[in-house]
């Protein structure tokens, strides 16, 4: 498969994933929805497992497997979850946008890079930009409702923070085992570190009490928001740099648009559009990449 087309599809779903997710979040708990969504994906790739070796592995590359499950499934998981309950789900894509922002920012403060003029005035775009939208409750008005709208927006950020240490951490681990044995390892993990949390969620919430909307969530977490997403996100990151697999995020906001007005009857207002208009602004003045555009890369391969 063409990587650049897996990626986009993963994207695809994913961009889905704010919206069907809010939706779903109405009736069944952030972390059962969570582990019940990794548990059943990961027996998905079970099957597959037998040509794979993880003694070849060494106890650097479990490290990198471990961090890669951690911040970009249970940490990113977690928060985008919980933040769904209190914003409104359109606001998730967009902020995720942002992750290039926070690698710009690590690399400054733990790897002491010097800070590039053009990148800097480009991520100070984009921050502006995510400033609006996360504050965007105060300026329409919304006092009372504001101060939850903005701890789920915060709460976006800390799940795009822990996004962006997964490409980095499984990048060079990829390239040693299967897409298979990647995902499974990953979804078992992060299931496990959602046990504890679901344990205590079922002392006030039970299975009997599902209804169409979290059927609807759990079907499409397990299927496609993990398994078929997932398998075509470490798929495409094996294959192409991991600085560049970011880039297809950018799919993501018009497909949560489409299908949240007509789901949630959520639409974007002025304040969504300004501050997406300067999110990609900022990463077009840093990058300088509309060659990189997922569709114009297609068309290369």
């Amino acid at each position: 498969m063409n990587p650049i087309l897996a990626l986009i599809i993963a994207n695809i779903i994913w961009g889905a994933a704010s919206p069907i997710f809010k939706y779903s979040l109405s009736n069944i708990p952030p972390f059962t929805l969570a582990f019940v969504r990794f548990f059943f994906a990961a027996y998905i790739f079970f099957p597959f497992l037998s040509k794979d070796n993880p003694s070849s592995l060494t106890k650097k590359d479990w490290l990198s497997i471990f961090l890669g499950s951690f911040f970009g499934i249970f940490i990113n998981i977690s928060f985008f979850f919980l933040g769904l309950q209190k914003t409104e789900s359109i606001n998730a894509p967009v902020i995720a946008s942002t992750g290039p922002l926070f690698i710009f920012i690590f690399s400054v403060l733990f790897l002491h890079e010097k800070p590039k003029l053009k990148i800097f005035l480009g991520m100070i775009t984009s921050l502006i930009g995510v400033m609006i939208i996360i504050l965007s409750p105060f300026f329409l008005g919304h006092v009372k409702s504001g101060l939850g709208e903005l701890e789920g927006n915060l709460m976006l950020v800390l799940a795009t923070i822990g996004s962006v240490a997964s490409p980095i951490a499984l990048k060079k681990v990829s390239k040693k085992v299967s897409t298979n044995f990647l995902s499974f390892t990953t979804f078992m993990i992060s299931a496990v570190a959602f046990l504890p949390f679901m344990m205590f969620e079922l002392r006030t919430w039970s299975f009997s009490m599902l209804n169409l909307a979290g059927f609807i969530g759990i079907i499409f977490g397990v299927f496609l928001s993990s398994a078929a997403a997932y398998f075509l996100f470490y798929y495409g990151l094996s294959k192409i740099q991991a600085q560049e697999v970011g880039i297809f995020a950018y799919i993501d906001p018009v497909i949560a648009v489409v299908i949240a007005i007509p789901l949630l009857n959520e639409y974007p207002n002025i304040y969504f559009f300004l501050g997406t208009i300067l999110v990609f602004a900022g990463i077009y003045i840093s990058e300088n990449r509309l060659h990189y555009h997922p569709l114009a890369r297609l068309r290369k391969k």
